[in-house]
């Protein structure tokens, strides 16, 4: 848990040491024509939902697991033409089959996540990348003669791509891929504020 909280700080720094130094660098210039950041923003808060493949934790998973994830992010910083969004996630994979025709198998993970967040100057379209860490709590088991359970609390850790397009000002949809709670998922994404 120890190792857990330190890479979770030192992310949190470096995050915050590279939004202070870029938006030094790039002035007020993270507006407007010149360098414009996209529908996430300094300011904006975000909520995506989505489905999709489930991450394999501790290698006990058969078949394809089918996960789920909710993230809420606030933009903090600038960062160049970009922003920098701190928040939280949770969700959950599951699998089951295998060796055993009764066996499952599932992780639910809540975990803080950060990202760098740039529109390409396409209106709508936000891109992203950025990493998670957090807490999970791995349950697998099956009847095999024996009813066997077995769980366990276990780090998570995770990076991730996507992109979000909105066809609406506050509604849109998106794309995530990455070693995650989900290793690919779609969904959509409000913009609340």
């Amino acid at each position: 848990m120890r190792h857990l909280f330190s890479f979770y700080c030192i992310s949190v720094i470096f995050f915050v040491v590279i939004g202070q130094s870029a938006a030094a660098q790039s002035g007020r210039r993270t507006r407007g024509n010149s360098g414009y950041i996209g529908p996430v923003a300094v300011g904006s808060t975000t909520l995506n939902l989505g489905i999709g493949v489930g991450s394999g934790y501790q290698g006990d998973y058969y078949n394809s697991p089918f996960g789920m994830k909710a993230a809420i992010e606030w933009g903090l910083w600038h960062a160049g033409p970009g922003a920098i969004t701190l928040g939280a996630e949770a969700g959950a994979s599951f699998s089951n089959g295998g060796h055993y025709d009764d066996y499952k198998s599932n992780t639910t993970v809540i975990a803080m996540r950060s990202a760098w967040h740039y529109g390409w100057k396409v209106r709508g379209l936000d891109t992203y990348g950025g990493f998670s860490a957090g807490i999970g709590f791995h349950h697998y088991g099956y009847v095999h003669d024996n009813r066997y359970n077995y769980n366990q609390v276990i780090p998570v850790f995770g990076a991730f791509i996507g992109a979000s397009y909105f066809v609406a000002p506050r509604f849109g949809f998106n794309a995530e891929a990455g070693y995650d709670i989900t290793d690919f998922q779609v969904g959509v994404i409000f913009k609340l504020k």
